[in-house]
């Protein structure tokens, strides 16, 4: 075993050092004062250093640092006990022997719920929420690279989350030599933009076909060696090629998603092919379902159909099949992958997961090792933070959907697949808009509504006819001449003529607003039915006078304006015709 910041290099296990106080409810981490215990990786406390002494032995500042970790909260008892073994149960303290285990099991059980939040976010952020809870040395098992500002900076805890995760097929790593192509440079193989709401009640995630036709724009990366190089962007090309290809990096991939959705990723995280095994080992094994027998010489998995347990190799092989199920393409395998998901963030919910020491630190060795994060999230504690915000979520109102697609017009041989006009700007908008995809309890949206009936009642009353309409139109944002655009949309088609060129705003505005008096609610009213304006763009204020010296309003055209004629109002429901499952549903792969 490696005796990096294990505790002890005696071949130990170190979920076996941590035992469960009586008098707290909390595990701690307990030492053995009888061998010297191997150096800790990072930085070391002025206190240890005063306690190791000339002869180097840290036997006395080990221990007590290792308590503070466990259980900071309270002062850590001045003798450290004895270490329990495999299989021998802990002595219970004098006095305390009447006490009924399963209470503290119960209280164990909720705070490590809320400890372990991680656990939501698939392969990698559910076991990064859970290894703040080992040893500060698992800061060492994480690589970052450079986000080239392709993010906004990093998740926030009071907005919504945007977390881009990337499965790449890169053959790294031992036993995966066999895997289609072995010496693919790692392309964006299976991509998913998770979608965290703001109130934390729901989230979406949406699947990226491989296969899908997108521009690729130009990616500013930074080198090795400190440098920047721009990689040269190209059209109409597939969506994996976002990554690996012309040697770029996941900030590529970060700003493909952006041109395609108009959604900026937080932040993303990457997982080669160990991920799968290592992380689905630790957890011990996911549950799958298979609505037939499946017999893949490609992707090596053999099954019948029914239920199973997968892990390791076979996990990985479930996740990568496709001509065995479906219409045997990629759209196929992303079905049965989304069903992999579900299935394993129902088992790192469950209490057999969250209650078990052992398993927790084995996710967290497994998941920091497989992590590849931005540099926003480089350390532990970033990543607990995120998981924390996650594990806010049921996954009950978590969605799977994946892009609308129809296939590409321009092949004869259909092997590439578009956008669906029809229904892909609707599923964007739904999330950018922070709209959910399914219904949560009407207690958790209490706040979204009053918000929502306030809007809303400010585009009920009487409207006043397009003639009687004053407004003043500026850009504050949107493309050039969309402000020209408007007003010629307003006067030559709508009949509002009372209307005029303002210019640049200000200051530029991510969304669009109407600004007007009380007196010109009726004409707000008018405007936002013809503009298609939502009641959150209404804004009540004070009017200002136009060029003729006559009081007006002021519509002024943010980032989010998509021409003049189309309506801002956000969708509330998705189209029937994009299919989509939620996680606590158990379905079969066909």
């Amino acid at each position: 075993m490696d005796a990096q910041g294990r505790g002890r290099a005696d071949n130990i296990d170190p979920a076996d050092q941590w035992v469960l106080n009586p008098d707290t409810g909390e595990y701690e981490l307990r030492l053995s004062p009888s061998a010297a215990q191997s150096a800790v990786p990072g930085p070391r406390r002025a206190g240890a250093r005063a306690a190791t002494g000339a002869s180097g032995d840290r036997r006395a500042a080990a221990a007590p640092a290792a308590r503070r970790t466990a259980a900071p909260e309270r002062d850590a008892p001045e003798v450290p006990a004895p270490r329990r073994r495999r299989g021998v149960p802990e002595e219970v303290p004098p006095g305390r022997r009447g006490r009924k285990p399963a209470r503290k099991s119960k209280s164990k059980a909720k705070k490590v719920v809320l400890w372990t939040g991680g656990t939501m976010a698939f392969l990698l952020v559910a076991t990064a929420g859970a290894a703040y809870l080992y040893l500060e040395h698992l800061n060492d098992n994480i690589t970052s690279v450079s986000d080239d500002g392709a993010s906004t900076g990093g998740f926030s805890k009071d907005k919504a989350i945007n977390l881009l995760l990337i499965g790449t097929d890169k053959r790294t790593g031992s036993g995966n030599e066999g895997y289609g192509d072995s010496g693919s440079v790692g392309h964006a193989d299976t991509t998913i933009l998770l979608h965290v709401s703001k109130d934390r009640t729901n989230a979406t995630a949406l699947s990226i076909p491989r296969d899908l036709i997108v521009n690729v724009p130009d990616c500013d990366t930074k080198q090795d060696d400190g440098t920047s190089k721009v990689i040269a962007g190209t059209d109409g090309v597939r969506f994996n090629t976002s990554l690996g290809q012309d040697e770029r990096t996941p900030s590529c991939t970060m700003r493909t998603v952006t041109e395609l959705t108009g959604i900026t990723p937080d932040n993303f995280m990457v997982a080669d092919f160990n991920a799968v095994k290592t992380l689905t080992s630790a957890v011990g094994g996911v549950e799958v379902c298979l609505a037939k027998d499946i017999d893949d010489p490609d992707s090596h998995l053999k099954l019948p159909k029914g239920t199973h347990t997968v892990e390791g190799e076979q996990a990985l092989a479930f996740v990568r099949t496709r001509h065995s199920v479906g219409f045997g393409g990629d759209l196929s395998r992303i079905a049965i992958q989304q069903q992999f998901l579900s299935s394993l963030m129902r088992k790192l919910k469950s209490n057999d997961t969250l209650t078990s020491p052992t398993k927790m630190i084995k996710l967290a060795e497994a998941g920091t090792k497989a992590l590849t994060v931005d540099s926003q999230l480089d350390s532990i504690n970033k990543l607990k933070d995120l998981g924390l915000e996650l594990g806010k979520l049921n996954t009950e109102n978590l969605t799977f959907t994946t892009v609308p697609v129809i296939d590409n017009p321009a092949e004869k041989v259909k092997a590439t697949v578009v956008p669906n006009p029809a229904t892909a700007p609707t599923v964007f908008q739904m999330i950018r808009d922070d709209v959910s995809f399914t219904e949560v309890k009407e207690k958790e949206k209490a706040s979204k509504n009053a918000a929502a009936k306030e809007a809303a009642a400010r585009l009920k009353g009487a409207q006043s006819a397009a003639s009687e309409v004053r407004v003043q139109v500026m850009n504050g944002g949107a493309p050039a001449g969309s402000a020209q655009e408007t007003l010629s949309w307003l006067q030559n088609t709508e009949g509002i003529t009372k209307s005029e060129n303002a210019g640049n705003a200000p200051k530029n505005l991510a969304k669009t607003t109407l600004e007007y008096a009380p007196e010109q609610a009726a004409q707000a009213r008018k405007l936002a039915a013809v503009m298609g304006l939502p009641g959150t763009a209404l804004k009540p204020g004070e009017s200002v006078t136009n060029a003729q010296g006559l009081p007006t309003m002021t519509l002024t055209l943010g980032k989010d304006f998509k021409g003049a004629g189309v309506p801002l109002t956000s969708p509330t429901k998705v189209p029937d015709s994009v299919e989509k499952s939620t996680a606590d549903k158990v379905e079969c792969a066909k």
